[in-house]
Order: structure tokens, then sequence, then C-alpha cells
């Protein structure tokens, strides 16, 4: 477990290495068939009930960004005369254009995952029923170009980084819908759903400065603090000798957790409507996950000293080829981050409440008269996460060329990149059963480790009974 955290730190506090608010295919929003709509907008209902196979009933994996993988991983100049190794970081310095690919303003990477443990779906009480169990996290980071300038080539006598963020959460979420139609044209839903949380982590540096100290080492100043809200969480410190007046003091550069658990409690409110206009022309809109979590705790770390020596960032060879070796190569690069965040443990500050971000979605359907197997369907989605937000529109065609199988492909744009996403939905005319596969990203090219080159990419699948 201890490994495990250590990871999740590392791409908090390295806010250069990393990957996963809840996500939902987005690609299905106006696939009829398609089973999980009700948590794109809970007026949303179903033609049958179901009850999904658990674990595998729905599953949502989604990242997306402008920075990734081939930004900070690079072929090796000096491979294979000068050295055994055939990828490097960007920090190499003998790489001719280390800052390709990076955006001259934030650098962003969101990252989501859900797993639904339990679903169900039913008609009763005048209306159709949802229950779920579902567990959620969410990975976000936020830095700008400055500090990838900073990392890859320091050759300045000032930096001026501005901010950096970096956050994580974990949940659990118990939820409970109900939609009916209230009249021939006007259909309403909500949700309410009882959160149990795992961890709360935020990482901020403010208004960060590197000014050239000597030859070989910088003055940085800047606001730096961390929260952690986790059970059994503690920072791990050791002593450093900073050669100023700051003298000896000891700083954060490792952390550690024993037996992980429930450490906050907090509930969330989704609803939506959905208005037909027409035979042919319906709109629809919704809000998800209106809601926050009380923690118990809250580890404190922070900066004490507002400036501070650092030795500067240096490159770390990539040895592809062994999963140890990665490993290594990812503890040395957080405890770079680490001497340059600063950070002194303060203990527990006591309790804290965070929100989880809300979700907005706004979507118009148009029926294709002439054939009526086929829709198109625009989809508008912002996501209200502070200085993690990002809003997204999507344009999609929807089929239903047989009695078991419909779906969609679709074309979308957002604060990051463009990208095509599909959706297969297989399933029984009436009882039976169903499977789902889609992606509001497809997925590019990936290194020999399996990771995606680009910060794009998605996939979810279901398998579930047909009621």
């Amino acid at each position: 477990m201890r490994s495990s955290i250590k990871y999740i730190a590392a791409a908090i506090i390295a806010c250069s290495v990393g990957n996963i608010a809840a996500q939902e295919l987005r690609t299905g929003y106006f696939t009829d068939s398609y089973l999980y709509r009700h948590d794109l907008n809970p007026a949303f209902g179903n033609e049958h009930g179901y009850i999904s196979i658990p674990i595998v009933g729905n599953v949502n994996l989604d990242m997306m960004g402008n920075f990734g993988y081939e930004e900070l991983v690079r072929k090796n100049p000096l491979y294979p005369n000068r050295s055994d190794k055939k990828m490097t970081s960007f920090m190499n310095p003998y790489l001719t254009n280390p800052l390709k690919g990076f955006s001259s303003g934030d650098n962003k990477i969101n990252g989501q995952l859900k797993l639904s443990v339990f679903s169900m779906g039913f008609a009763k009480w005048g209306g159709y029923n949802t229950l779920e169990l579902n567990t959620k996290a969410s990975f976000n980071v936020r830095a700008p170009y400055k500090l990838f300038q900073f990392a890859a080539q320091a050759s300045n006598s000032t930096y001026d980084i501005g901010d950096v963020n970096a956050s994580a959460q974990s949940y659990v979420e118990v939820a409970a819908g109900h939609s009916r139609q209230i009249d021939d044209k006007l259909r309403v839903g909500a949700k309410i759903k009882l959160l149990v949380g795992v961890i709360d982590a935020n990482v901020s540096m403010k208004d960060v400065v590197a000014d050239l100290k000597g030859t070989d080492q910088w003055t940085i100043s800047g606001d730096a603090q961390s929260h952690v809200s986790m059970k059994g969480f503690k920072y791990l410190s050791k002593t450093k000798d900073y050669n100023s007046k700051e003298g000896t003091c000891d700083h954060v550069n490792d952390i550690d957790t024993d037996s992980p658990g429930i450490s906050g409690f907090g509930a969330a409110i989704d609803f939506g409507a959905v208005y037909q206009v027409n035979d042919e022309l319906t709109l629809s809109a919704a809000v998800q996950d209106l809601g926050a979590i009380a923690w118990s705790n809250d580890f404190y770390a922070t900066n004490d000293a507002k400036s501070f020596t650092f030795d500067g960032f240096h490159d770390v060879s990539v040895d592809s080829s062994s999963p140890d070796k990665l490993d290594n190569k990812a503890d040395k690069y957080t405890d770079q981050m680490l001497d340059f965040a600063n950070l002194r443990d303060k203990g527990d500050d006591g309790s804290r409440i965070t929100g989880v971000g809300a979700t907005l979605s706004a979507g118009c359907e148009y029926v294709i008269p002439t054939y009526r197997s086929l829709k198109l369907g625009l989809l508008g989605t912002a996501r209200i996460n502070g200085p993690y937000s990002w809003a997204e529109a999507r344009l999609s065609g929807n089929i239903k060329p047989t009695n078991w199988l419909d779906g969609a492909v679709s074309f979308a744009v957002n604060n990051y990149t463009a990208n095509f996403g599909f959706l297969a939905n297989f399933h029984s005319p009436n009882k039976g059963f169903n499977f789902f596969i889609g992606m509001d990203r497809l997925v590019g090219k990936v290194s020999s480790e399996m990771i995606p080159l680009s910060s794009n990419g998605s996939i979810s699948f279901g398998f579930n009974i047909i009621l």
C-alpha cells in the first residue's frame, strides 16, 4: 500500500507525471437503448428494466489534456553511440527542441475513473427508478509552460513560473434516482447520492519565481501548500542543510499510510429535464454532482520559508525494458519535485469540506423524418471544478439499424483538443443480455509500456441483464 500511495503522491506533487471526476460515455447521450443514459441526465428512463453484472456492468476510464507521455519522454539523442538507453526525459540537455508539444499557457491533464459495483433500473411508482453503488476517482494537474521551460533549459537568470496545481479525489457513491413523465412533452428526474470519502488531496504552489543564485543554484520563492484528507495518512520528512539563513530543517520527502478507509461523508444531487418540442425535435438539460464531502481530517504541509535554495532539475534516463527501473526513475523525479515544493509537515489541521465538481449538460436531438432510425444530437458539457474546469461541444449521429444493435459516432471539440468517439450497443430485443463498448476519445499510439502517447483517450464498456 505504501508503494501505491507513493505514486499517487508522485502524480499529485510532481505535477508532471500523471493519470484518474466521474466520467460517463457522452457519445451515448442520444442512444435510446444505452442503459446508462440516466447517469448523464437523470430524467432519462429506459424501455426495460436491467440489472448489472457486478463490477463489470459499467466501467468508464477517461483522460484528456494538452500534454502527456510523448512530451515528457523522448527518444534519447545519445543512443546508441553514447548511451544504452533508448528513451530519456524532456530535460535531457542534448535534445534540440525539449519543449516541443507543451502549451505556451497552462498545461493540463484531467483523468477520470468510474467503476459501477452494482446498478439496476426498473419501472415503478409512476416512473423509472435506478439504484447504484459506484466507486469514483479523479486526478487533475495544471502546470504553466514556464515550469517546464525552467526544468528543461534553466538558461535565464529569472523565471516567473506562476501557479502550479494538482489534486486527486476518490469516493464511493450510493445513488437512488427517479424520473417521470409530467405531461406528453415534459419529463423530469433527479438522483440523491450519499458519498463516502476515501481520499482528497490538493497541492498548490502560487506565485512561484526562480532566481539564479551563483552558477548552479536557484532561489525559489512562492507559497506552497498541501492538504490531504485520508485515514492513516502521514508525511515523511528528512533533514536538509539549505546552506542559507534557514540553516538545517526538515522537509517532506515522502508519504505513508496505514490502513486507509472511510475519511469523510457527503451528499450530492443530480437533476434534469427532457422536453419534446415535436416528433422530430427534443431538448434536454441536466446538472450532475452538485454536492460536497466533509472530511474528518486535513493533513497540512506548507513552505514556512517562502524563499529557499534549489539545485535545479536533473534529467533521468528512462529504461522502458524494466518496470523496476521505471519505478526507480519515478522515485527520483518525485524527490526532485518534493525538493522544489519544500514542504514542512504541520500535522492534522482538523476537518474540512471540499466539493466534488459539478457538470452541466444541455442537449438538442433531431430525428431525421425520412429515416427515423437515424437522429443527430448536439451536446454541450461544462465541468465546473475550479482551475480544472473545462467545456466541450459534441456532435453525434445515432442509428438503430436492427432491433438488437444501436449506437453512435461522435465528434467533439473541448479546451484541449478535438476527438472522435463511438458507441456500439448490443442487446436482446426484449429480455436478455446487453453489452456495450465505446470511446469518447479514440486512443492513438501507445508506448512499449502501453501508455497512450497523447493524454487523450477513453474506454467504456459494460455487461448487463435486461429484465
